[in-house]
């Protein structure tokens, strides 16, 4: 996609996004066939309800018909949240996923595997896992020192609540 096109549909789009509350992550148009595929992705502190993204894909539709931003080439629109692994690169993608495990390629080519407590202007406070039964530590990072992060999906993690309250049943028992 032109970088004319991205910024008209980003100027177009952004209003409609905006009056919902929700931050428009990405514009993209890719080819599909005969076709084109124009992703709309949108995010919130809150995260985005199915019904949001439909009503939004109406407002999208309805604005790019009464437009020529699209051009007349047939295209499938998607609006959409962004997925699990999608990269942090944003202040406010790493405050939306404070509590989870991240895991971020830093400026000085080492890496880094660390749960986000905290987010702040600039940067990150971390618990770093302990390793062979250590326990976890306490890191800060700015946001220049990461050049590339993602959030980690686990499967087997225990809520922070629940695992609190196993340990006090299991010292009660004792």
């Amino acid at each position: 996609m032109s970088t004319t096109q991205s910024e008209r549909l980003r100027g177009l789009l952004e209003p409609l996004v905006s009056a919902r509350e929700l931050d428009l992550e990405e514009v993209e148009v890719t080819p599909a066939g005969r076709r084109r595929v124009l992703r709309v992705v949108v995010d919130s502190d809150d995260g985005v309800q199915l019904d949001t993204c439909a009503e939004l894909s109406r407002d999208i539709s309805k604005t790019l018909d009464d437009t020529d931003a699209m051009g007349q080439t047939p295209y499938v629109l998607e609006v959409t949240s962004p997925g699990a692994e999608r990269p942090l690169t944003e202040p406010r993608h790493y405050r939306r996923a404070t509590g989870r495990l991240m895991r971020a390629r830093l400026a000085d080519g080492g890496e880094l595997v660390a749960r986000i407590v905290s987010v702040d202007d600039e940067g990150l406070d971390l618990e770093v896992p302990g390793v062979k039964g250590r326990k976890p530590t306490a890191k800060r990072l700015a946001f220049e020192e990461i050049s590339k992060a993602r959030v980690e999906i686990e499967f087997n993690r225990k809520p922070a609540d629940k695992a609190a309250g196993e340990d006090d049943e299991s010292k009660e028992e004792a």
